[in-house]
């Protein structure tokens, strides 16, 4: 892909970003706690969601499609599948079903592409292995593919040494499913699967930062459920109002869960103008974010990572267009997304010419001026889209920007309507 300069500022309403990756996830899968029909509307029609419909299908769910809206019929109980459940590239998908897997009778395998199959699943997978799970895959089972033969589990306690929904959403749904837990994490990370899953008349208390999570005793209630606009796939066009003078940007129907919109936040601090307009409030906060243009500033950011790891790519497009010097800390986890972040975001940075350097759990990055490279992606939808964003200032090429269509399909249509000239 590449990406022509955009030589006048960007002035917009954008309605169509791509629904939550997050919350369509969680919606599908926890749609086989139920008895009855779930209705999710404004699903994420993305490879890697459309997936997980799959593997519910093949968990015995009947799977109705309509556009964007989706119905799921669950079965009696979670069906032992004849053949192997594709995650993609989706380490979300494949780290919440280890945790709902492992506690259902039978016999499964999670499977990824290339790049999946490389990160890291022990994590999830030691833990839940503590407490009478029987795992295994390769690298001892810290890699897909993963053999996975479920059971009802142990009541557990469990310390998180790291922020992680995705770890948290394994162990409760484990723990639902058998006999309960406690769970307690270092900091509060992303809280949509407790919200959607108390919606749903689960029984999980919080006090502080730990969760106290008793099994179901009865199926629970079925969603009725909208999904928002994704704020980590709106984030690009923040971060490109942010770096073209004169740019406003207004972001449609957006999930402004606070757990969801740190990297916003650490845009205010940097300088920009931001305001959160709220619209509707039922399983999560939605509205509109407006964004305006304003020269940046250099920033340290290292509280609350785990509320914006995702967008740290394109907070590092941000951080190389403000002046002065940006630093990013205790964001290890960049380490072990669909590439190494930091390595990848620092190398691409450099062959554009700006400053920058790695940090073992982050980067610093001083504010300059890009010039045009050529950016391997290494198959990493937020690494092409972030660059991509950078491209508007001085021109890009992205290689391997299929991988974009894992989360955000509409994205090259947005920009083009933004009036970005790309070629395929």
């Amino acid at each position: 892909m590449k990406i022509f300069a955009l030589n006048e500022p960007l002035n917009a309403q954008v309605k169509n970003i791509a629904a939550d990756k997050s919350i369509s996830h969680r919606s599908a899968i926890f749609s086989l706690l139920s008895d009855k029909k779930s209705v999710i509307k404004n699903y994420l029609m993305a490879e890697d969601t459309i997936n997980t419909l799959k593997i519910v299908e093949n968990l015995g769910a009947k799977v109705e499609i309509d556009g964007l809206n989706v119905q799921i019929t669950p079965p009696e109980k979670i069906k032992e599948p004849s053949s192997i459940l594709e995650c993609g590239n989706s380490g979300t998908a494949m780290r919440i079903f280890m945790g709902l897997l492992a506690s259902s009778d039978g016999f499964f395998v999670l499977n990824g592409d290339i790049y999946l199959n490389e990160r890291p699943m022990r994590r999830v997978g030691d833990p839940l292995a503590k407490v009478g799970a029987k795992f295994d895959g390769r690298d001892n089972g810290d890699k897909a593919p993963l053999c996975i033969r479920g059971k009802k589990l142990e009541y557990f306690e469990y310390e998180s040494k790291i922020a992680s929904a995705q770890v948290k959403t394994a162990m409760i749904l484990s723990a639902l499913k058998s006999n309960g837990c406690k769970f307690i994490e270092p900091e509060l990370s992303r809280d949509h699967s407790e919200r959607i899953l108390i919606g749903m008349g689960a029984d999980i208390k919080r006090d502080g930062l730990v969760l106290d999570v008793s099994p179901i005793k009865k199926p629970l209630n079925p969603l009725e459920i909208f999904v928002p606009n994704d704020p980590s796939s709106a984030f690009y066009f923040a971060v490109a109002a942010c770096i073209m003078p004169g740019s406003k940007v207004v972001l449609k129907n957006i999930l402004l869960n606070k757990t969801r919109v740190q990297a916003y936040k650490v845009l205010q601090k940097m300088g920009a103008n931001i305001k959160f307009e709220l619209s509707s409030s039922l399983y999560e906060d939605i509205g509109d974010i407006t964004v305006e243009y304003a020269p940046l500033h250099g920033v340290e950011v290292s509280q609350n990572i785990s509320w914006l790891i995702d967008e740290a790519p394109a907070l590092a497009v941000a951080f190389a267009n403000a002046s002065g010097e940006s630093v990013l800390r205790n964001a290890k986890e960049l380490r072990v997304k669909e590439c190494d972040r930091i390595a990848v975001t620092v190398k691409g940075l450099q062959t554009c010419g700006i400053e920058a350097n790695e940090l073992e759990d982050g980067f610093i990055i001083k504010g300059g001026v890009a010039k045009p490279a050529i950016i391997d992606s290494f198959g990493d939808h937020r690494i092409a889209m972030s660059f991509a964003i950078l491209g508007l200032k001085c021109g890009m090429i992205i290689e391997a920007d299929e991988c974009i269509a894992t989360s955000f399909p509409n994205f090259k249509e947005i920009l083009a309507s933004l009036g970005v000239s790309i070629e395929n």
